[in-house]
């Protein structure tokens, strides 16, 4: 199929100034020419006059395996289809949200990974960790404590996966080499505690540089990276002595530790959306309320360290690492940012930094000539009512691999 995109305002996702009335043809699943003068034979029309486009936003931090209420599943309330249907359902509305590709930090299964790819349902392209790496007593159990050890009720074999409980050098680097058997493209650890814990606090460090480093090892094996969860700055800077390419969440990020992850070529994902969500109502997750009381400062904290790291060189790209049944406000984090960084630069984070980030930015992340054409419209104008971004229908075209899938125009 060959397509031409009319009479938009054109955001490139690379920081350039807006572009008046231009011009994007698609043929296939890929961007064939950009500008003013554009070539329409066979081309279908779509008028995108008054409108503003960019290219299809990035999630760095998604958990698309949690979409149901958690604490109904670690009750044992809902069924294996009830939760696929949760799952499907934010899939779908996420790329309804503009969000064209998601890097899921945890949670998806490689069946799911295949239905997507297979089109059997619509959602976005995803990149996953399969599982998140946790030692035992670490972040991302959220049973609890007195049950016995062994599998989580939130893990269903080709559905979704729960943290494995990995100890020790072979341990780590078994459970690696698992994950990747589950369809993962990069690792996740948590090595610090986390807000959503049960038995341990953001000041606790875990894992060891020796662990870490193992499982850095199987991921440069593959090709790939890890990228760990991390609150406090001793577990990042372990993180980062010990190789990894990305630090998620960051509050702990002093000047010493942000200028160590810039000298090291270490990104950061800030994730201020779970942060604001958990602050104002834990419930949207899905979460007991005790959780709340856990958040603290964390949100300024994040600001305060996202900052630091800008002025240290480190890339900041943007995830919302939303959980729950109401995930259906990923824009939330751009809003949050460009209160902080301005609008052009929240989108830029949320596009073509997440691309790089994510080590995908050859595919996705612009609007360039030779990208895959994944692309949004809007009916706003970005950098003036960021704020917006928060709000799904006010996306009104979403293009992915060239195909139209959401299309709400008047």
């Amino acid at each position: 199929m060959t397509m031409l995109l009319t009479g938009a305002t054109l955001i490139d996702g690379l920081g350039d100034e807006p572009l008046t009335n231009r011009a994007v043809r698609i043929e296939a699943d890929r961007i064939t020419q950009v500008g003013t003068r554009v070539q329409a034979d066979g081309a279908d029309l779509v008028d995108l006059g008054g409108l503003t486009l960019l290219p299809g936003l990035i999630d760095a931090h998604t958990h698309v395996g949690y979409s149901s209420d958690v604490r109904a599943v670690l009750n044992g309330e809902l069924s294996v289809a009830e939760r696929a249907a949760d799952i499907f359902r934010n899939l779908r509305e996420t790329v309804d949200a503009g969000f064209t590709t998601i890097r899921d930090c945890g949670g998806l299964d490689l069946g799911v990974l295949r239905t997507v790819r297979r089109g059997l349902v619509p959602g976005p392209r995803i990149w996953a960790a399969a599982v998140a790496l946790s030692q035992t007593g670490g972040h991302g159990r959220l049973g609890s404590p007195l049950a016995p050890a062994g599998p989580s009720p939130l893990s269903v074999r080709g559905l979704t996966g729960m943290t494995p409980n990995a100890d020790g050098v072979e341990e780590v680097r078994r459970a690696a080499r698992e994950c990747f058997r589950q369809g993962a493209s990069f690792l996740k650890m948590a090595v610090t505690g986390g807000v959503i814990s049960v038995s341990d606090s953001l000041e606790d460090t875990q894992y060891t540089v020796e662990e870490i480093a193992v499982a850095v090892a199987e991921a440069r094996a593959r090709n790939t990276y890890v990228t760990v969860h991390a609150h406090n700055g001793a577990g990042i800077r372990n993180a980062v002595q010990a190789g990894v390419g990305c630090v998620e969440h960051g509050t702990g990020i002093d000047e010493a530790t942000a200028a160590m992850m810039g000298a090291h070529g270490v990104h950061l994902v800030p994730t201020l959306a779970i942060a604001e969500t958990m602050r104002t109502d834990s419930a949207r997750q899905g979460l007991a309320p005790g959780f709340r009381d856990r958040v603290g400062d964390t949100a300024q904290r994040m600001i305060d360290a996202m900052l630091l790291a800008r002025e240290a060189g480190v890339l900041v790209g943007s995830g919302s690492d939303l959980i729950g049944p109401d995930q259906n406000h990923r824009g939330l984090e751009l809003a949050l940012k460009a209160r902080v960084l301005g609008p052009m630069a929240a989108i830029v984070s949320a596009t073509s930094v997440n691309a790089r980030i994510m080590r995908v930015a050859d595919q996705v992340g612009s609007v360039e000539v030779g990208k895959l054409a994944d692309l949004v419209a809007v009916d706003f104008d970005p950098l003036r009512e960021p704020h917006l971004f928060e709000d799904p229908d006010r996306v009104v075209l979403v293009v992915r691999d060239g195909e139209i899938v959401k299309d709400t125009r008047k």
